[in-house]
């Protein structure tokens, strides 16, 4: 395993943890209390920011066990652009879904949510992909 996947995997893991943490947080509140009264903002940002600072901890760790020999090639751009093209498509479509709800006037909270989901989405789907391109190649369709 090289040290690129290796930090998809741990990227692809901290983004669910963390978004895993957010819901946690702020699921019990959307079934208890009004839309308007749920106290979303400081989860959201403590949970986006300590994903941030655990991908570049876990990074930093992860570097320094790596082999001096190792260095990334062509393969791992070819597979990180792959992957991340694929993951902004997704990215683009949870956008324009937020967009729709601004256009219709729905409350702030949906809108932060979703776009947070389609952040989320989109890196998990360019995670997975870039795995299944490390184990199988880059499709040539």
């Amino acid at each position: 395993m090289t040290h690129d996947q290796r930090g998809v995997w741990v990227n692809t893991f901290i983004g669910i943890v963390g978004y895993g943490v957010y819901l946690w947080l702020v699921l019990p509140q959307v079934f208890t209390r009004p839309i308007q009264n749920i106290d979303y903002v400081p989860a959201l940002l403590w949970t986006i920011g300590g994903s941030i600072v655990a991908a570049i901890v876990v990074t930093i760790l992860v570097g320094i066990f790596r082999r001096r020999d190792e260095k990334g090639d062509r393969r791992d751009k070819e597979i990180e652009r792959f992957g991340e093209f694929h993951g902004r498509g997704l990215l683009m479509l949870f956008a324009l879904g937020a967009l729709a709800l601004a256009a219709f006037g729905a409350h702030t909270f949906w809108i932060a949510n979703l776009l947070y989901l389609g952040f989320i989405a989109s890196a998990i789907l360019a995670g997975i992909i870039k795995l299944i391109a490390y184990r199988n190649g880059i499709p040539s369709w």
